[in-house]
Formats: structure tokens, C-alpha cells, sequence
């Protein structure tokens, strides 16, 4: 829609919108600041995602991928990972059955001291197109000071100015938070670039599916199971024997939706494997290998690149203010 067309369907024209004070877009600042007000501050600690366990391991990407990607993630060879799995929030007390998503976080150390980054999640799109979007979902879910609850009308009068939001609402109405890290599959939930050696650009997603299967906690087990599992099970696992994703890639034709992690692309995309993600040892954050890594997604090898989705490049900003704070002890 052209700019007039927007002016007139808000009632305005160009002349009086000139002379009111433009809205300054929302800064990454004011993300942390409302994520510290929602979950609270540990100093030293993640303003988001702060119960977590570390893991270590190996992806190995395949060579057919170099069609799509010129990247040394897909050379076949094994290539070591430092992996963070994770719940959401900032409350360390967050049970580990509440209906909030999963994290997966992988550093690649690739050839040559370069790194790669993924940072995922257990659903499929994500909770708002723009990062004002976001920030208004996080102000509207702010405990009231008297009940200690966010406002239900609040809610919902966001969710009925935000319509963007019900795609992630949806999905996550129907379905039940993963009963094990690795039983939970992991989705890169925005649109990237691959490029190949002859510099030809295909927009990608991917998604890293577990080997044993996606389980997910019953209803019960919802409301009145075990709080605190999560990290457990997973060290129990691995010292069982490894646990694998396939990395599953959609390849995507021009014209798909790449600015909009709330839109899911045609379900009749071409899906290949991409590679094999293997986790041998699962431990404690606390001292260990992933808890100092800053997980940017933005951190890219050669060969991946960023697309123009606004929340995508407002992610590295905003984890660059909240490891700042826990670097320094706030």
C-alpha cells in the first residue's frame, strides 16, 4: 500500500500528519528493560531464556547442500558445536511444564576460527512481525501491582490490535511444550539466505527434528506434573548415548515471505536433509562452555546471509545490551 493510501485509511492527510511528532521506533533498550520488569533481574544472568544447560557435540552438514550454500557448515566433515538448550523467561523459578517455548542455541566452530550460529526455537513462527509488535505483547503481559496477573483485558486488547500475534497463539494453544529437550524439535523461525559458489541466492528456513520423535507433555502432566525436569532428562539421555536432529532445510522460491517470521511459507516446498546434529555430553551452565556465548543469530559463516526481517536484526542488537549487563554483573 502506497503512503497516501495509508494516510487516507487512517483518516489523515499528508499536511496534518507532517505536523505531529513522529513515534520513535522502539530500541532494543527498551526490549531488555521490559523483559527485566516481566521476569526480573539475576544479576549476572540472561534477561531471557535464564534456565538453561549446556551441551557439546558435532553437525555434520551435507555436501548436496553446497548447491544452495557455499558455507564450510556443509562440507561433510564433522564440525564441533557448543549447545544451550533452554526455557523462556526471565524468571529462574519459571517451571519447566509452562506453556512458553523452547530454545535451542548452536555455535559451529567451523575452519579457520570462524563461527555460525543458530538460534532456534520449538515453534514454528514467531510471536510478532516487528519488534514494536513484540514490545507491545511484553508491556500487555506486565503483572498488574494488586493482582500479581497480567491484565486480561490488556491481553486482549492487544491481541486484537495485534492480529499478527495469533499465528504463534494458535499454534501454541494446540500444542503441548515438548516433554524432553530431546524430544523437541527446533525451528530457525526466520527466513535466511543461502549462497552458493556461483553467488546464486535461495531463501531458505530450516528445522532440526529429533531422531526419537517429538513428545509432547500430556495435559496432566501440564497442570500438576514435575516443575523441574527438563535439565536432567537431558544429561540422563546423553549419558545413555548421543542424541540427533536431522536438520531438515525448505527451500523457497522467489516471492516467498521472508520480512514476516508470523507467516508460514506453502506447506509444498521442497524439504531436504541438510545434516546430522549429534550431542554426546549434557551439563550444568553454570561455569560451562555455552554460558559466557553471546548466541547472535546474525553471527554468519560465508555462504549465509540475513534477510531484511525487522525482528531478525533487532535480535543481535538486543542480545548485545542484555550480555553487556551480565558481563559486567547487573
Amino acid at each position: 500500500m502506497k503512503s497516501s493510501a495509508i494516510l487516507m485509511a487512517l483518516g489523515c492527510s499528508a499536511s496534518s500528519f507532517a505536523q505531529q511528532e513522529p513515534v520513535a521506533p522502539v530500541a532494543p533498550d527498551q526490549v531488555v528493560g521490559v523483559l527485566e520488569k516481566l521476569g526480573g533481574v539475576t544479576p549476572g544472568a540472561r534477561r531471557n531464556h535464564i534456565n538453561g544447560i549446556c551441551a557439546s557435540g558435532s553437525f555434520t552438514g551435507s555436501k548436496d547442500i553446497a548447491a544452495y550454500s557455499r558455507s564450510a557448515l556443509f562440507s561433510g566433515k564433522p564440525v564441533p558445536v557448543e549447545a544451550r538448550f533452554s526455557l523462556a523467561g526471565g524468571n529462574p523459578k519459571t517451571p519447566d511444564n509452562a506453556k512458553s517455548p523452547r530454545g535451542m542455541a548452536v555455535e559451529f566452530a567451523l575452519p579457520g576460527k570462524h563461527l555460525q550460529h543458530f538460534t532456534m526455537l520449538n515453534i514454528p513462527v514467531f510471536a510478532a512481525a516487528t519488534p514494536q509488535s513484540f514490545y507491545d505483547g511484553l508491556v500487555a503481559g506486565i503483572p498488574d501491582a494488586a493482582t500479581g496477573k497480567p491484565d486480561p483485558e490488556k491481553l486482549k486488547a492487544y491481541k486484537a490490535s495485534h492480529p499478527d500475534s495469533l499465528p504463534l497463539a494458535e499454534f501454541m494453544g494446540k500444542n503441548n511444550p515438548p516433554a524432553s529437550y530431546a524430544n523437541s524439535d527446533f525451528f530457525g523461525v526466520h527466513t535466511f539466505k543461502f549462497i552458493n559458489k556461483k553467488n546464486q541466492t535461495t531463501l531458505v528456513r530450516w528445522r532440526f527434528v529429533p531422531e526419537d520423535g517429538v513428545k509432547r507433555l500430556s495435559d496432566d502432566a501440564v497442570k500438576s506434573g514435575p516443575t523441574k525436569f527438563l535439565d536432567q532428562d537431558l544429561m540422563t539421555r546423553m549419558q545413555q548415548g548421543p542424541v540427533r536432529w536431522n536438520m531438515m532445510l525448505t527451500i523457497g522460491k522467489p516471492g516467498d515471505e521472508q520480512k514476516n517470521s508470523t507467516l508460514y511459507w506453502p506447506t509444498d516446498r521442497q524439504e531436504v536433509k541438510a545434516g546430522v546434529l549429534t550431542m554426546t555430553a549434557a551439563v550444568a551452565q553454570a561455569g560451562a562452555a555455552c554460558e559466557k556465548i553471546n548466541f547472535d543469530p546474525l553471527v554468519m559463516s560465508d555462504g549465509v546471509a540475513a534477510t531484511d526481517d525487522p525482528v531478525l536484526l533487532f535480535r543481535s542488537p538486543a542480545y548485545a545490551i542484555s550480555y553487556a549487563k551480565r558481563l559486567s554483573g547487573q
